[in-house]
Order: structure tokens, then sequence, then C-alpha cells
């Protein structure tokens, strides 16, 4: 018997040893990096900002893949599941936030089953209109909705998204209803309405400013405590009589739970340093990002914010996944 416990405990002892070595010699293979979210979104589009830059730092390929589909839960449920070796991250939007509270049978926990690595950066959402729309205003949208409930509709990211917990807290506060379109992700959504398929949008003011830039959408409201940065003649929700409601779009990089600390910190320093590198940092600022670039445990606390903020949310309005 004693034999047999000493081989045991040198064998966990080899395992620990080889274990450690391995986060030390980290990484020493292509390192993949899931988007919960399709081609086209910010989401996306910020993770192949990184591409090259993460790649220059850690020595080795950066595969940026595409795992869309149920506001997140399907590329993040990739992530949870996957080994703790650090070569399998996940870039996550605001929404993974309320999937905890909103998608039953969530194959994972969002707070015990992933790793923490950072909050990338933060934007207020903006709510805009086809140019052809009849809303010109956010009196506009609120008198239609008051006169004929449902009428007006508008499309987000996606069921449970930031954007459609936001339109229906507001609708709440201000006794009206608006039909909600879910789509999935921001690519979809974006192209719906620049083509006039739905009248109006909420999003990510990195998603939608471009193109309020460019003259093809119509900005009605921010919805932030203070005006956007980069849209400064936009008016806040605040500002239009939805008095101390302020909401914000976030960006976040997990891994699978039990990643060695010191692989997750070679990874933040890397990942740390794309994001502030000139090219990256200026392109997320145009787009309205404030960048964050939190520590791991900053993160936690964030989402640990963000998990409880929009249960009461879901619950007090009966949100369900569609």
């Amino acid at each position: 018997m004693t034999n047999v416990f000493t081989r045991t405990l040198a064998a966990i002892a080899l395992a620990a040893c080889a274990f450690t070595a391995a986060a030390q010699e980290w990484p020493t293979q292509p390192i993949h990096l899931i988007v919960a979210f399709p081609p086209g979104g910010t989401v996306d589009q910020f993770a192949r900002l990184v591409q090259a830059p993460l790649q220059q730092a850690l020595g080795q390929p950066v595969i940026v893949e595409n795992r869309a589909g149920g506001s997140g839960s399907i590329g993040t449920a990739v992530v949870a599941k996957a080994a703790p070796d650090g070569y399998t991250w996940v870039c996550v939007f605001d929404t993974h936030g309320v999937n905890q509270s909103l998608i039953p049978n969530l194959p994972y926990d969002t707070l015990k089953d992933l790793s923490p690595l950072m909050l990338i950066g933060v934007s207020p959402m903006l709510l805009a209109a086809n140019p052809n729309s009849p809303y010109k205003t956010w009196a506009d949208i609120v008198a239609a909705s008051r006169k004929d409930p449902g009428s007006v509709a508008f499309g987000t990211i996606g069921s449970g998204s930031l954007g459609h917990l936001a339109m229906a807290s507001v609708g709440n506060k201000l006794g009206f209803q608006m039909t909600h379109i879910p789509y999935k992700g921001g690519g979809p959504l974006t192209q719906d309405v620049l083509a006039g398929h739905v009248p109006l949008a909420i999003g990510s003011g990195a998603l939608l400013s471009p193109h309020v830039i460019s003259g093809k959408l119509r900005p009605i409201a921010v919805t932030s405590a203070e005006r956007f940065s980069a849209l400064p003649n936009v008016p806040t929700l605040a500002e239009l009589g939805v008095t101390g409601f302020a909401a914000y779009s976030w960006w976040g990089v997990n891994g699978p739970a039990g990643v060695p600390p010191a692989i997750v910190a070679k990874m933040h320093k890397a990942y740390a340093e794309a994001l502030r590198s000139p090219a990256v940092k200026e392109k997320l600022e145009q787009q309205g990002v404030t960048l964050r670039v939190s520590s791991p445990e900053e993160y936690q606390r964030f989402i640990e914010h963000e998990v409880a903020t929009w249960a009461a949310v879901v619950k007090a309005n009966g949100i369900k996944p569609e």
C-alpha cells in the first residue's frame, strides 16, 4: 500500500512539473481566437485587428475562427469545454453578461467555467434610423409607439442583447411598446438597417457610428450618461427625457477555467501590447471605444456586476431567447 501511495504521489509530482514546464514554454503551437459572433460585427473586427500584432508578440500563428449563434453562447461553450492549456480563447460581447440569466440550460457557468483575461473596452450604444424611415427624432418614435403599440420595429444583434434590454427598459419607463427584431450579430443587423429592411437599429457606437458619419444612417440618440465623443451632436436618451438611464456595450476575452496563471499573464501582456499598438489603438478610438485593458481580476468583478444587473432586467421584463 505504501509503495502504491508513493508511486501515486510521484506521478502527481511529475505531472505537475510537466504542466509547469509547459506553461513556462507556452506558446509552442497556434493559438485559436474564437469569435462568438458572425463576420462583420465589432467582435470580429476587433479580433482581426489584434491578430497580426498578437502573432508577432507570441511568435505563433493566431487563428481567428467565427463560432456564431446563441447571442455568443455557442462560441463561448466551445471555449468553456476546451483544454485549459492557453491555446483556445474566446472574444465576447456584452451579451456574455446576460446569457446566464436568459438562456435555459446554458452549457457552462459564466462565472465559474471560464478564465477571465481582460475587459478590452466600452462604448455607448447608438440608436440610429434608416434615412428613408419616418423616424427623424426620438419624439417621433415615442409618439408612433404610443399611438399604435408595437408598430415601431427596431433591430438588435440578438434577443437578450444589451440593445434589446435597454429598449425594453426604456419602453417600460416611458410606458410604450416597440417590436424587437433580433439578428444573429452586428454584421447582419447593419446590412438590414442600411438596406431599409428594419427602420431602426440599436448597437454599439463602434458598430453604427461609421455609417452615421458617412451619412448612410440617421442618428437618434446614444445610451451613455454623457454625449458620445465620436458624435458630439447626438443627444443622450437622458437628455431626451429618459432620466437616470445609461447603458454601455463592452468587449472582453476569456479562456477555459483553469488556465495556468503564468499563461494568463503572458497572454494578457501580449494582448495588451496589441491593443495599445498605435494602429490598433487609433482604429478602436476612431470607432468610439474607450480602452480599458483591465486586469483579469478587474474583469471578473466587472462580469459579476453585469450578470447581476441584467438578470434583474431579464426577470422584470420576462425576456426570453427568440
